[in-house]
């Protein structure tokens, strides 16, 4: 069975086994994605947050911590909203269990909207990147990351078992549709360039502030050289800023 995103994540031995990989401690969304997003969203007080595809919404328990004025998660999966509800319990953070695609995003309404490694699942992305520029105040800012190129061009590389050694690009400037093998399941992910996810921006009227490879550091790896260097290999992730811009900025 193939599954799109949020399919894939109400998978409940899917959802079972990505949870349990989450809390490694060597885990790549938090010893790379997580410093790259953090170091680009920069201050955090009194912003109104909008996180989209939240998933657990750790990261919204964390930014209202750090003294954001609201958070509010954008999930589609039913898996991952019960877990988010459970996260933000006793916090002013809410979740909404929606597709991204299909919210209704209220205008001019947050100054930061956030994104972590969910746009890959979506196949029409200057539509949401429209949205996005429309719900952000003036000046405000958009930070996302994705699956870096590289991975989402081709998995043919990857069908065994254990840690993945070798890596295969191929068909990158083929833009479209990949059926991914992953985590026991097959999910739909959307493979682009990087210049696209940078011209996509610009269309939608961001002015491109600053892009990240979330390059591993070894200080985030605490003793665990050998994950150190596996990690050097080849870029994970695709991280980007951008500020509404005011008149809209061309490709």
């Amino acid at each position: 069975m193939v599954y799109d995103g949020i399919a894939f994540y109400d998978d409940n031995e899917i959802f079972k086994t990505y949870m349990a990989r989450r809390q490694r401690a060597d885990n790549p969304n938090d010893t790379m994605e997580k410093p790259a997003i953090l170091e680009l969203i920069g201050d955090l007080t009194n912003q109104r947050i909008l996180d989209l595809g939240c998933g657990d919404a750790a990261f919204g328990q964390e930014v209202l911590a750090k003294g954001c004025q609201s958070y509010l998660g954008i999930e589609g999966s039913s898996n991952m909203v019960q877990k988010a509800q459970q996260v933000l319990a006793g916090t002013s953070g809410k979740v909404i269990q929606a597709a991204i695609e299909n919210w209704d995003y209220p205008t001019q309404a947050f100054d930061l909207v956030v994104s972590r490694l969910a746009l890959h699942y979506i196949q029409d992305l200057d539509a949401i990147f429209s949205q996005v520029y429309r719900t952000l105040t003036h000046s405000g800012r958009f930070v996302f990351s994705v699956e870096h190129p590289v991975i989402t061009s081709c998995d043919r590389a990857w069908q065994g078992q254990g840690k993945r050694q070798d890596w295969l690009v191929d068909n990158y400037f083929d833009s479209g549709q990949r059926i991914t093998t992953w985590m026991g399941g097959r999910v739909i992910k959307y493979h682009r360039t990087v210049e696209s996810y940078f011209v996509s921006l610009r269309r939608a009227g961001f002015m491109v502030e600053s892009l990240r490879e979330a390059e591993p550091k070894p200080a985030q790896f605490g003793n665990d050289a050998e994950t150190y260097q596996r990690r050097k290999r080849i870029p994970l992730f695709l991280v980007m800023a951008g500020q509404k811009a005011t008149p809209p900025q061309h490709a």
